[in-house]
């Protein structure tokens, strides 16, 4: 199924992926990022700001987006590092990944700039693989050191998932894990709850996550269930409120309407030695359930996807 290069209201190029079952996603080239993904009944599954900023470099807020070489202010780049602001291209590797079967897919790289040794002294290769299939949409990220000595970094999908809202949701396979609390200067602690629910800001990284997380949303009653491979954290937010309308880039009411699971390495950088690479792996489905304890099949969030 070929892909088709459109026109973007914020005038960004954009790949449209489309599927025989009526599903959709958008790929923005700027930043390597999915602003689009729709089911076959047309309803749209990511979350993307009323406010959104067009203005670059500045990334959009929603969508799926690529956060490299850094997450967050830990470091001494932009916030969530620069992949999110750079202008990606069609991958013309000889040897790109290959759909399977009844798939749409897209093949997009960014390689270290001039602009980007200044403030971020490694060569690097980093290419997204995108699949949209009936009622999925998995995404492949690769880095690779094309540099002559080793270096780390931690990345992250992040990920805006439309939800009915907030109140009616829960986040089912991170009961009893470690956490960092970043409304609490990054302590660790330890999840007590049998499931996530949201009453206020929240903003905690979980660590050594399974493969498995389901986000229950039961007004929609549709569960979204996020596999991920070699990202073993798992951001969770919603800025409530107070932080919402303290955002330029979101509109006061959107956290109702919102939440962030995001696929990572954080806590353990990613080491490269020259010319090694890595290869992580997500995705996303739906199913019509609003209710999915029982579901997490330990068989496979431990061994692989479904």
């Amino acid at each position: 199924m070929p892909l088709k290069i459109v026109g973007h209201p914020d005038g960004f190029p954009t790949i449209l992926l489309t599927h025989p079952s009526g599903s959709s996603a958008q790929v923005l080239l700027y930043g390597g990022q999915v602003v689009s993904w729709k089911n076959e009944r047309r309803e749209e599954l990511l979350f993307m700001s009323s406010k959104t900023n067009s203005k670059l470099p500045k990334a959009t807020r929603g969508g799926i987006s690529v956060c490299f070489p850094q997450l967050g202010n830990l470091g001494s780049l932009e916030q969530h590092g620069f992949a999110r602001t750079r202008m990606w291209s069609l991958d013309s590797d000889p040897s790109p990944l290959l759909p399977a079967n009844n798939q749409s897919s897209v093949n997009l790289v960014s390689k270290s700039t001039d602009e980007d040794l200044k403030i971020w002294p490694h060569s690097f290769e980093l290419r997204l693989h995108i699949m949209l299939g009936p009622g999925k949409l998995t995404l492949i990220p690769r880095v690779r050191n094309t540099d002559t000595k080793a270096f780390s970094f931690v990345f992250a999908l992040c990920n805006y998932l439309s939800v009915s809202d907030i109140s009616e949701v829960r986040v089912e396979g991170l009961e009893t894990l470690d956490y960092f609390d970043n409304l609490s200067k990054r302590d660790r602690f330890t999840e007590q709850a049998d499931a996530i629910t949201f009453d206020g800001k929240f903003e905690r990284v979980y660590l050594s996550t399974p493969r498995k997380i389901a986000v229950i949303d039961h007004e929609k009653k549709r569960t979204f269930e996020l596999w991920k491979d070699k990202m073993p954290d798992a951001v969770v937010w919603n800025p409530w409120d107070k932080k919402a309308k303290a955002l330029p880039d979101l509109g006061n009411e959107d956290y109702q309407s919102m939440l962030c699971v995001d696929s990572a390495a954080i806590e353990t950088p990613v080491v490269l030695k020259p010319f090694e690479e890595w290869k992580g792996r997500q995705e996303i489905s739906t199913v019509s359930s609003s209710y999915c304890s029982g579901q997490l099949d330990p068989r496979k969030v431990l061994y692989g996807f479904h």
